[in-house]
């Protein structure tokens, strides 16, 4: 009852707490959506949903060592999808129950309508597709096609598979679920990019047959990367944008989350703590009146659980509307099919609601930690002068969390790659947990400089408030140093990879036309246009991934695929080592920073993954320094043969010379082998550029979005911090002006004072901000010098210093225009 009693009496350091409460619940919340609506979410059979068992490897478990020499077993989805051996349908077929074993295998198939699937026709029964018109395929040049492609029976279809045109005959067409072509079965594995591999293998149970049973008897037979899927699980078989979408939100949301989790308890802490401090009088009174330690804290606990309380009751709810306008939004921009499901949220509501009367609770209790262990007859005194220093505890953590930082500060500067980055983001935060801790003294520090600069009664008055209150000013300085280390630091850094990707492709691509296509480009039209006149050099280029094991962890890097054949002529990846002619099938060039990563030197065997999942062993005989323009690694379209689709070619890079043809004559021949492709298409140079840069434009709006969040969360917190610290100063103000100070006089006073805050907060977020800057910078480009857009400090600065002023000077201006007698009765 006391609790609610002081909260009524109390609402303006309520409302600030509150404020900061809400604002993390709904940023929680809408980031804990994301995340259970991945974790929950299970992909639909698709086209095995007459099947009982789906034997498929969708992902690898990749086996490592820690630093501690611990063995650690990581899984992690293959960006192409992986392969069984079709030979295990076989062995199948050999189980007792097994009614129907089908090899199934998934082929894109380009016509005049755009790209769809290619199955073999057994398949089609896994859906199941009907026949409604015509009959199967039965040689390899028949079709049967899925009806709403406008393909009728005995109608002629142009089509392109594995970049090579095909001219089939529609034998028949059936009814299902989406559009889809079916070859015969002989044809479809021909046409696979997969030689003696199959997508998936598809199962049905025979009547009296235990599916449990079956499916451990292919459990038994099948290899250990291998998944033998039942049941509702059917649909993880298939490598679909559902389940692409999935792991984006759980990635996102849960990393995101981890972020804003330590930034808003940070906050909170914050918060509650200075309005706890600006409590001591009143705390100290009801210890001087026989209230115990514990009775005074379960007081403060109290009122933070009831403001933790109606936080979760306001912020929650919002945080369910926010989940769905960003749904909408990842909807919109492509991130996310339309058909994804989001949860209503019970589980992610109920933890943000925990957690954010969790964080208050043990908020209060720190504060008011030292308040109530203070002895009756001591507490009034403590309330009259508030010690300027920190305890010993505060001090020597302050200095372990910077000395922490400085380690890594000097590890970024000297590892290079995706090391660096993630080292670069953990000293962030370490400096600014330092700068928290170590407030106190900076501020008192910070006062004793000024001292020397002010003058005038406003001044000195200025200035000894500054070493007087070095610790109750600590949350205010530590606000606006996270607001500038945010702002200047982590928001630019999405402005440098966009920058630098696309300053990297611009310089490097060397080709001033490519012919692209949907469906791709057999390795036959690379030759074709070679042989134009007029053509210098040609190269079919493709985009793949590989997957690494970086301290026992799997991680996926980005490739391209080339024909090695006179590349130097198309791009420039500004090697510095080695030779990208000597790229093979059983070589590959790195980009420096992956190289860095990795601990790879050219000469170098590194142990790899394929698209599909298969393990190679790759010599590294070029560095490269352009990577983000062009990917960690490149290989040799016969290092990828028979393993992924990317040995068809997505486009060809094309640079012309002097030679027997007009650029006329060139542009003609090309155009006629672009028209042999659905599609197909002579572009120049500059739109891949542009392309590139428009891709990662759209990509990288999530990070805008997510970075944007935690940067106004920071500034919110600022000015949160600063509004509580201006009003708490009523009774200051007030015995100022009953001492002879005038209101200009007191205004000048607080403006030096927030000078000298603003000041110092500035110069130590600017530096956390540029070392951080640079280490990022550096390892993403090797430049040690950063881009910031040109309004970018004018805008980070320009804002921490109007938020300074605007949430000080406006709240004193109102204090100062109050009745002195009726500021100078009211509490602290």
């Amino acid at each position: 009852m006391l609790a609610f009693r002081m909260l009524r009496h109390r609402p303006g350091s309520a409302v600030a707490t509150l404020l900061a409460l809400v604002a993390g619940a709904v940023i929680l919340t809408a980031m804990g959506v994301l995340v259970e609506s991945g974790l929950r979410y299970t992909p639909p059979p698709g086209r095995y949903a007459a099947a009982d068992i789906v034997v498929a490897r969708p992902d690898v478990t990749v086996t490592g060592r820690d630093l501690d020499g611990s063995t650690i077993t990581s899984t992690i989805a293959l960006p192409e999808g992986g392969t069984v051996p079709a030979a295990l349908a076989t062995q199948i077929r050999a189980l007792p129950g097994a009614a129907l074993v089908v090899v199934d295998e998934t082929v894109p198939v380009a016509l005049a309508g755009g790209v769809v699937e290619g199955h073999g026709w057994a398949s089609a029964q896994l859906t199941p597709y009907t026949l409604k018109e015509g009959n199967p395929p039965r040689t390899d040049d028949e079709i049967v096609a899925a009806a709403g492609l406008g393909l009728t029976p005995g109608a002629t279809a142009d089509v392109v598979v594995g970049g090579h045109p095909l001219r089939l005959r529609v034998s028949g067409v059936a009814t299902g679920p989406a559009p889809a072509l079916f070859f015969t079965d002989a044809r479809a594995a021909a046409l696979s990019a997969h030689p003696d591999q199959a997508g998936a293998i598809a199962v049905k149970v025979g009547p009296g047959t235990s599916p449990a049973a079956l499916k451990a008897g292919i459990e038994r037979l099948a290899g250990p990367d291998t998944r033998v899927y039942s049941g509702p699980d059917r649909g993880r078989a298939l490598r679909s944008d559902d389940g692409a979408a999935r792991e984006l939100l759980v990635l996102a949301g849960a990393s995101f989350g981890g972020y804003v989790v330590l930034l808003v308890v940070f906050v909170v802490a914050g918060t509650v703590g200075l309005s706890v401090r600006h409590r001591r009088r009143e705390l100290a009174l009801l210890r001087a009146i026989a209230a115990t330690p514990g009775q005074a804290r379960r007081l403060i606990m109290a009122e933070a659980a009831v403001v933790s309380a109606v936080a979760a009751a306001v912020g929650v709810p919002a945080g369910l509307l926010a989940a769905r306008w960003v749904h909408d939004e990842l909807v919109g921009r492509g991130f996310i099919p339309a058909s994804f499901p989001m949860v209503p949220g019970v589980l992610a509501a109920a933890a943000v609601a925990v957690l954010t009367v969790a964080s208050a609770v043990l908020a209060a209790l720190i504060a008011g930690r030292r308040i109530t262990r203070v002895r009756p007859t001591e507490a009034l005194g403590e309330a009259a002068v508030e010690p300027a220093r920190g305890g010993k505890v505060r001090l020597i953590s302050g200095v372990v969390f910077l000395s922490g930082a400085a380690t890594a500060s000097s590890f970024t500067v000297a590892a290079s790659g995706q090391s660096a980055l993630a080292s670069a983001t953990g000293m962030l935060y370490l400096f600014v947990a330092a700068v928290a801790l170590l407030a106190p003294w900076i501020n008192a520090f910070a006062a004793r400089v000024l001292a020397r600069v002010l003058r005038g009664p406003s001044g000195r008055l200025a200035a000894a408030n500054l070493r007087a209150n070095a610790r109750g000013s600590a949350a205010v300085l530590t606000a606006l140093v996270l607001a500038v280390g945010f702002g200047g630091s982590v928001w630019f850094v999405q402005n440098n990879l966009e920058r630098g990707t696309v300053s990297q492709s611009r310089a490097g691509l060397q080709a001033d036309r490519a012919l692209v296509a949907p469906a791709g480009l057999p390795p036959s039209a690379a030759e074709e246009v070679r042989k134009i006149p007029g053509v210098r050099a040609a190269t079919g280029v493709s985009h793949t991934s590989v997957v690494v094991t970086l301290m026992g962890e799997p991680d996926t890097a980005p490739a391209q695929v080339v024909d090695p054949a006179n590349l130097s002529a198309t791009m420039d990846l500004r090697v510095t080592e080695g030779r990208l002619d000597a790229l093979t099938a059983d070589t590959m060039a790195v980009s420096s920073m992956r190289a860095a990563t990795q601990g790879w030197h050219v000469g170098t065997r590194a142990d790899l993954r394929l698209g599909d999942g298969t393990p190679v062993t790759l010599t590294v005989v070029a560095l490269y320094d352009r990577g983000l323009g062009f990917g960690d690694v490149t290989l040799a379209r016969a290092a990828v043969a028979g393993h992924t689709a990317a040995a068809v070619d997505e486009a060809v890079l094309i640079r012309t010379g002097p030679g027997a043809g007009s650029p006329a004559d060139v542009d003609a021949a090309l155009a006629a082998i672009a028209a042999r492709y659905p599609g197909g298409r002579v572009t120049g140079a500059a739109e891949l550029t542009a392309r590139v840069g428009h891709d990662l434009a759209v990509s990288a709006w999530l990070n805008r979005l997510l970075i944007g969040v935690m940067v106004g969360y920071a500034a919110l917190a600022a000015a949160n911090v600063m509004v509580m610290a201006a009003l708490s100063r009523r009774r200051e103000l007030a015995l100022l002006r009953l001492v002879g100070v005038t209101r200009r006089q007191a205004r000048r006073m607080v403006r030096a004072e927030q000078a000298g805050l603003l000041g110092t907060a500035l110069l130590l977020g600017v530096a956390i901000a540029a070392v951080t800057l640079v280490a990022v910078v550096r390892a993403l480009t090797g430049s040690l010098l950063p881009y910031v857009p040109p309004l970018g400090w004018v805008l980070v600065l320009g804002g921490a210093t109007v938020l300074a002023l605007v949430t000080t000077i406006l709240p004193i201006g109102r204090l100062l225009r109050a009745p002195l007698m009726e500021n100078i009765g009211q509490r602290e």
